[in-house]
């Protein structure tokens, strides 16, 4: 996968040799630190806002097998995660324990997905130090403890991250078992498809790098042949989201009425009986100030990550820890030593996240950034194999 060959000099073990070998034992004891410090704060499972929902229809799945339409349609893969942890008798704190359990593969994976992209197979320290990132920063482990989407969204993007590593060398099979985790990715909630997205954008130019591209013209045809599907895909997603009245409201936070934005001159409202897609169009169309202004503070909310209402001492450490982070990753996505479609997907992710909460709504905690840390991590840790001193002969 790496565009650099190892030479003689990187085949030397970087790193003092007790850290090198007991490097992954101290990962694993700060992932079970950090789940034990989660459950010890939140006494256990944490119940919130929409927890209620999530449970109410994972246990209409285990008594009845009864699946809901419209709106809770979209999150059925997490009912479904629910209602095998309450069929078998575990209630909350199988679900809780389930999450940690599938995060602490997808640590795993994430791991061994940094060290197939670090040129010099024998350097553990960017996979150890991004990987020891994704379980120290608390923010991307908390919601493993919460009866919510998240947990399981952030892990099974890694785990694509992880097959998508792997399709490079195992070929259709590995497309195969990625195509599934993107799915599953994608019925755990609404911008789930994000995942799929990024997916095909990286296939794409997984398949524009091989020579003659004639598998990349037919994938082009393919996705031209499926727009009436994913125009479809597209309208009953938007069908129970009521975006324009949030534009209407100057929302740029969920629910939070403190941070509005009102129209500076009469809105115009698109006709009734519109398709939501075509419904959003016109809104947009017809306001671009309002809608630009609202898109830009909400771009810039989510990327900033602070919020007025956050303590000094978290803002202090997005600064002096995730904005370094962004920058990593900025110059990771540029390295022309991981290859290409990695590197794609996991600017697709964050980019693709981004653009759906400037269409959206900013989240009042970092829900929505979750899945997008762990590829600021991998891009980052990308970037650290050139700024890590190389090992010296003795």
């Amino acid at each position: 996968m790496s565009a650099i060959a190892p030479d003689a000099g990187q085949e030397l073990q970087p790193g003092p040799g007790w850290l090198r070998q007991w490097h992954r034992w101290l990962l694993m004891s700060l992932w079970v630190l950090v789940q034990l410090s989660l459950l010890w704060q939140h006494h256990g499972p944490r119940y919130v806002n929409d927890s209620g929902r999530y449970l109410a229809y994972g246990t209409r799945i285990a008594q009845e097998w009864h699946f809901e339409h419209d709106h809770n349609l979209r999150y059925v893969g997490y009912p479904l995660f629910i209602s095998f942890w309450l069929k078998v008798g575990a209630g909350w704190w199988g679900i809780a324990l389930g999450q940690m359990a599938v995060a602490g593969l997808a640590a795993y994976a994430f791991y061994n997905t940094l060290r197939r992209l670090t040129p010099n197979a024998l350097d553990w320290r960017p996979a150890a130090l991004a990987t020891a990132a994704l379980i120290g920063w608390r923010d991307a482990q908390q919601f493993n403890v919460y009866i919510l989407t998240e947990s399981l969204f952030a892990s099974l993007t890694i785990l694509s991250l992880w097959a998508l590593c792997r399709a490079y060398r195992t070929g259709a099979r590995g497309w195969v078992i990625f195509g599934l985790l993107a799915l599953l990715t994608g019925i755990v909630r609404p911008n789930g498809f994000v995942v799929a997205a990024a997916g095909a954008v990286a296939a794409l130019v997984g398949l524009r790098q091989q020579p003659g591209q004639r598998a990349y013209r037919r994938a082009l045809l393919g996705l031209l042949l499926l727009t009436p599907v994913i125009w479809v895909i597209l309208n009953k997603l938007l069908l129970t989201f009521t975006l324009v009245e949030t534009y209407l409201r100057g929302e740029i936070i969920y629910g939070y009425t403190p941070w509005v934005v009102e129209p500076t001159e009469p809105l115009l409202l698109p006709p009734a009986g519109l398709a939501p897609v075509l419904r959003l169009g016109y809104f947009i169309v017809c306001n671009p100030v309002h809608f630009t202004k609202l898109a830009l503070l909400k771009g810039g909310l989510f990327f900033s990550y602070i919020k007025s209402y956050y303590s000094w001492s978290h803002i202090a450490m997005i600064v002096v820890f995730i904005y370094p982070c962004y920058w990593l990753a900025w110059q990771g996505s540029r390295a022309t030593w991981a290859w290409l479609p990695v590197r794609v997907f996991l600017v697709a992710v964050v980019m693709i996240q981004g653009a759906v909460v400037m269409m959206t709504v900013e989240d009042w905690d970092v829900r929505f950034l979750l899945p997008v840390l762990p590829c600021v991590f991998a891009l980052a840790g990308i970037r650290l194999v050139t700024l890590l001193p190389r090992p010296q002969r003795g």
